[in-house]
C-alpha cells in the first residue's frame, strides 16, 4: 500500500454537516469519505492505494478535482484498489454532489 497526501488552500465551497461515503473497496474500485474539518479554508486529501508508483497521476486528478469544486474545510479519505482516473473522478464528484451546501 502507498499513502499519498494532498492539500489545496483557499477553498470557497463548504459541505453540509454530515460525512458522506460513496463507492466500495473491491478489485478495481475505491471508496471516498468526505467530511467537514477545521482546516483554515483548505481541502486535505489522503489516498491509500494498492497501485504503487502513480503519485503524479493522482496529483493531476486531485488538482483537477479541486479546480472544479474549490472545497474549503474539507477532509477526503480515499481507499483505492486500482481504480482508473475516470472512476476516481466519478466517485469524488458523487461524494461532493451528496455533501456540498446549496448555493444561496
Amino acid at each position: 500500500m502507498e499513502t499519498l497526501n494532498f492539500r489545496f488552500e483557499n477553498g470557497a465551497r463548504h459541505l453540509k454537516a454530515g460525512p458522506e461515503l460513496v463507492g466500495v473497496v473491491s478489485s478495481g474500485n475505491l471508496e471516498v469519505l468526505i467530511e467537514n474539518a477545521p482546516l483554515g479554508g483548505a481541502c486535505a486529501i489522503e489516498v491509500k492505494t494498492a497501485a504503487r508508483g502513480f503519485g503524479a497521476i493522482w496529483e493531476a486528478v486531485m488538482h483537477d478535482f479541486f479546480q472544479r469544486w474549490r472545497l474549503a474545510d474539507t477532509r477526503i479519505s480515499i481507499n483505492d484498489m486500482g481504480a482508473t482516473p475516470a472512476v476516481v473522478s466519478l466517485r469524488l464528484d458523487q461524494a461532493v454532489e451528496a455533501a456540498v451546501e446549496e448555493s444561496k
